[in-house]
């Protein structure tokens, strides 16, 4: 059972990255996936969700920071969910983890650095 995060760098101020995360050992559709980020000195904080709707439509939720700017997307089918992230800030700048969630039972990806340059 895991999840494995891929397709962080470095990236220029304005510029964009697609993570993935591609989850194993688990009933993919029926759980929620999220994106979390933590910066340095800061609390994990939840970037991006979706939820488990059929087709891999499920609702969505996004902080205020990066609503139009990010796009969470599932693929149900792949065991996977991407994260699109667009018109880079530095404050974009952290380690981005995955996170599957049903009920009060949680699974976490070992992270993916991302670094905005200004």
């Amino acid at each position: 059972v895991q999840l494995v995060e891929s397709g962080g760098g470095l990236v220029q101020a304005g510029g964009s990255l697609r993570l993935s995360c591609a989850a194993s050992g688990i009933t993919f559709s029926i759980y929620t996936i999220s994106w979390y980020r933590q910066a340095p000195g800061k609390q994990r904080e939840l970037v991006a969700g979706i939820g488990r709707g059929g087709g891999g439509s499920g609702s969505l939720d996004y902080a205020d920071s990066v609503k139009g700017r990010f796009t969470i997307s599932r693929d149900n089918a792949k065991n996977m969910v991407y994260l699109q992230m667009n018109s880079l800030k530095p404050e974009d700048t952290g380690v981005y983890y995955c996170n599957a969630r049903l009920g009060v039972s949680q699974l976490w990806g070992q992270g993916t650095q991302v670094t905005v340059s200004s």
